[in-house]
């Protein structure tokens, strides 16, 4: 896929996955704008070009699109379901609500889709960002140098089933197994807080991590993610390591987060679709 020339605009929610985008454009010289969501985006967006933007500002930040001139634009970054009677938004915004609020009802994916049709009758065009940077995306293979057992396979071909099958109802993207038995799986809290319920079980207990993709995904956002901070809560939980969907996950930083899980001792696969580790 040839590379876009068209400058991108950056809604940049919280994490390092904004700031990999930013610093990818940078490297490759294409132009970008980033609107950092406040309280959400990391202080670091602000060595790049940008505004701040309360969330629910859906006026501000496409007037602040077409007036840096950007084009395409990309969501990028954690952005929990918002408690819509707390929201400020502006006129677009609350003109926006009782459509997100009706999508809410059937799952994240169809808000999603809402938020995303209003940026494309805009006149935006929406993009992933694997399209932004092509690295990002895990690879059909073991990536690390420690190997998963046996063991670690039946666990991850039991937790593939149990996430397809949370899939299938727009709970969530993840699960933690340990020989066949679930021991957690992911909801509207995410991957970090699952991993946290997982540190308190009995230390002698090590399971695998499984994240892919919902059967609706919406491709151009939240598409499984996961860095040197997620490699580093699997340890504190005891996991003996993860798998991710080869080409429907996203891995940030990855030369980083391998040597992380070689230093702790855990492994890496992406699976691909359709096959038994």
């Amino acid at each position: 896929m040839k590379a876009s020339s068209a400058k991108l605009g950056i809604i940049a929610g919280g994490g390092d996955l904004p700031l990999r985008l930013a610093a990818a454009c940078t490297e490759t010289g294409r132009a970008f704008y980033v609107l950092a969501i406040e309280g959400l985006a990391k202080p670091d967006v602000e060595r790049f070009p940008h505004s701040w933007i309360p969330l629910g500002s859906v006026g501000r930040a496409m007037k602040l699109l077409k007036e840096t001139a950007c084009k395409e634009v990309v969501f990028a970054g954690i952005v929990k379901r918002p408690d819509f009677s707390k929201l400020k938004p502006d006129w677009r915004g609350a003109r926006l609500i009782p459509r997100m609020v009706r999508a809410a009802r059937d799952g994240d994916d169809a808000l999603l889709s809402v938020i995303l049709e209003e940026f494309e009758r805009a006149g935006f065009k929406v993009i992933g960002a694997e399209e932004v940077f092509s690295g990002l995306l895990a690879k059909p293979q073991v990536l690390t140098r420690v190997q998963p057992t046996d063991k670690d396979r039946y666990d991850i071909a039991r937790g593939i089933e149990t996430v397809r099958a949370l899939g299938r109802l727009d709970i969530g993207q993840g699960a933690v197994v340990c020989e066949g038995l679930v021991l957690a799986v992911e909801a509207a809290e995410g991957t970090d807080a699952m991993l946290e319920r997982c540190a308190a079980l009995p230390r002698e207990i090590r399971g695998v991590l499984v994240k892919l993709t919902k059967p609706a995904q919406e491709r151009r956002v939240d598409l499984p993610t996961m860095g040197v901070a997620t490699v580093e809560r699997a340890a504190q939980a005891g996991l003996a390591g993860i798998a991710m969907e080869a080409g429907g996950a996203l891995i940030i930083d990855e030369a980083e987060t391998i040597a992380c899980a070689d230093r702790l001792g855990l492994f890496i696969v992406g699976i691909a679709p359709g096959t038994e580790p």
